[in-house]
């Protein structure tokens, strides 16, 4: 694909978006975009149509996912990323499944107590903000895994439309305008990220300003023509290291050159006859979502009624048993091998916890076992369907909004701060939100656990949707709520998306609310069984595709939450 070529995609989907929009405003989101061919939904209008790009090729979901994740990394700066990593759900239309695992790593030179002062306290946020918060990237190894083992068209095409985005330049929209100014205080500090995000003379681009990334157009054509060997060897690893050494960080060459993607078997689930396809640990969104719908599974949902306060107090009491054995059991699987999956997802330990369910009254969150420390809700997923019914659901991320906050320095691109999702205080758990049990804890090359949710749900061995959300520890559940809207409440995919979303993680025990399209009467009678609210704008912003099992027909849609989101349909 040649400038010129790339110059028309990228304006026509500029008209494309505002051409969705206007169908979301006059429809709240509830119509899907549908297709016949391939349709992928991201975060990114243009991400999307240089992923159909790929399908109209002759490329398949895998194809398609790789283009839009590198165009990501150009367009959605905030979570996609080459910096960062992430997971990786396929299923193919032959039934055949995968789930490809490219979270980030500690450095060798991390220590359990790395963040620690004297008294046994995280100094100044050093695990969150900072060099030291950076874990080795795992996105490009992933990308390259996949690519090798079900990708259709050429690696260097796929990666050409990001190179031709970056060294071109994509218009800079309000999104991104208001988005480089807020983070003005956290880029000053960085003179590298200052060059990349703002004028050279320090202030801000303007919406419709043309902003070039030449930087990471240089590196995404390093990758485009080695490999993942032009991220982890060579010129990129030169810059990485040089920048680390020179600004007190921890990753090294050796880091970069030992780090593996790694192919790991998917959870598996089955819900009401249908199959749940997720991601194991590190992620521990899959068993977290088995185990919640293996709870759910013993009420007749429907006939409780969408978002009743019934309904609600269920699904909360889920939520708060199936984060509790999150906290207490969940790690990278390379580091923990007692982790008792088997049990946690299976239906038996499933009806034990359904039968301590009072369906009048709360349970109580006990802070003095464990609870749940932060993790930031900006991430970024999408899902792609190829004409063949294959599909792939991915999410990844640099951990906070912009990661870091940290550009290496003549490489262009953003550095994840992921060391924070690890258990930086052995021991000490509090009600505040920290947690030091030990699955969790920081080891040299160990992997974070996170809360990422890629899933596919197939029918009979096919598969039926694809959907996933960023949003933190709140994935799970708006994944799981996209789910139960489609299976139980009969909702079209992009409906199953917008309905008003709750979510409850055992500690705090507080339930966010989306009190815009919840009746007060359910809300009455929720807060009568003892839950404490809080109201949010949003939860989640979920992604997702679907293939109609009986017409073949496409269809997907793109959260309206999310500000910039488009689905790109042929």
């Amino acid at each position: 694909m040649h400038f010129t070529q790339i110059r028309a995609l990228v304006i026509s989907a500029i008209a494309s978006v505002f051409l969705l929009y206007a169908t979301v405003a006059e429809t709240a989101g509830r119509t899907p975009v549908r297709g016949k061919n391939g349709i992928v939904a991201s975060s990114s209008m243009t991400a999307s149509e240089v992923g159909l790009e790929a399908l109209r090729k002759g490329g398949n979901a895998i194809d398609a996912a790789v283009a839009t994740a590198f165009a990501l990394a150009v367009t959605w700066p905030t979570a996609g990323n080459i910096g960062g990593g992430g997971f990786l759900v396929y299923h193919g239309a032959d039934g055949e499944t995968a789930a490809f695992d490219f979270r980030e790593k500690a450095p060798l030179a991390a220590t359990e107590d790395m963040y620690l002062d004297d008294e046994g306290n995280v100094r100044q946020m050093s695990n969150h903000i900072g060099i030291l918060a950076v874990g080795v990237p795992g996105t490009v190894a992933g990308l390259e895994m996949a690519h090798r083992k079900y990708g259709k068209l050429g690696w260097s095409e796929l990666v050409e439309p990001a190179v031709e985005l970056a060294a071109n330049g994509i218009p800079i929209t309000w999104k991104l305008y208001d988005d480089f100014n807020r983070s003005r205080r956290l880029f000053v500090r960085h003179p590298s990220s200052m060059d990349v995000f703002f004028r050279p003379d320090g202030s801000s681009y303007e919406p419709g300003d043309t902003w070039i990334q030449s930087d990471l157009a240089a590196t995404l054509e390093r990758i485009q023509q080695q490999g993942s060997d032009g991220f982890y060897k060579g010129e990129t690893a030169r810059l990485i290291a040089e920048f680390m050494k020179k600004n007190g960080g921890l990753i090294t060459r050796e880091d970069l050159e030992r780090y593996r993607a790694v192919e790991r078997e998917p959870i598996k689930g089955n819900y009401r006859g249908y199959e749940i396809v997720s991601m194991p640990p590190p992620s521990s969104g899959g068993v977290v979502l088995a185990q919640m719908l293996n709870i759910l599974e013993g009420y007749d949902l429907k006939s409780i009624g969408h978002n009743t306060g019934m309904y609600m107090h269920l699904l909360t009491e889920t939520m708060r048993r199936a984060y509790a054995d999150r906290a207490n059991h969940l790690g990278d699987p390379d580091f923990n091998e007692d982790m008792p999956l088997d049990r946690l997802t299976s239906k038996a330990y499933a009806e034990r916890l359904r039968n301590s369910i009072d369906p009048d009254f709360k349970s109580d969150s006990n802070p003095s076992q464990f609870a749940q420390r932060y993790e930031s809700e900006d991430t970024t997923h999408f899902s792609v369907v190829d004409k063949d019914g294959n599909m792939v659901s991915l999410t990844y991320t640099l951990e906070w909004s912009y990661g870091s906050h940290i550009v290496v320095e003549g490489a262009g691109f953003l550095l994840n701060n992921e060391m924070g999702d690890f258990n930086a205080q052995p021991g000490v758990t509090n009600e505040q939100g920290a947690i030091g049990t030990p699955a969790n804890r920081i080891r040299p090359e160990k992997r974070m656990l996170s809360s990422m949710t890629p899933t596919v749900v197939a029918k009979n061995g096919v598969p039926l949707f694809a959907t996933g959300s960023p949003g933190g520890k709140t994935i799970i559940n708006t994944t799981m709520q996209t789910i139960l809207n489609v299976i139980d409440h009969e909702m079209s995919i992009a409906q199953a998306m917008e309905a008003p979303r709750i979510h409850h993680q055992w500690l705090p025990d507080v339930t966010r609310f989306e009190s815009w399209g919840i009746s007060a009467d359910s809300r009455r009678i929720y807060e009568e069984r003892g839950h404490r609210i809080r109201e949010v704008s949003g939860i989640g912003s979920a992604m997702a595709v679907y293939r109609d099992p009986e017409t073949g027909v496409l269809s997907g849609a793109a959260d309206s939450r999310a500000a910039d989101g488009g689905v790109a349909a042929y």
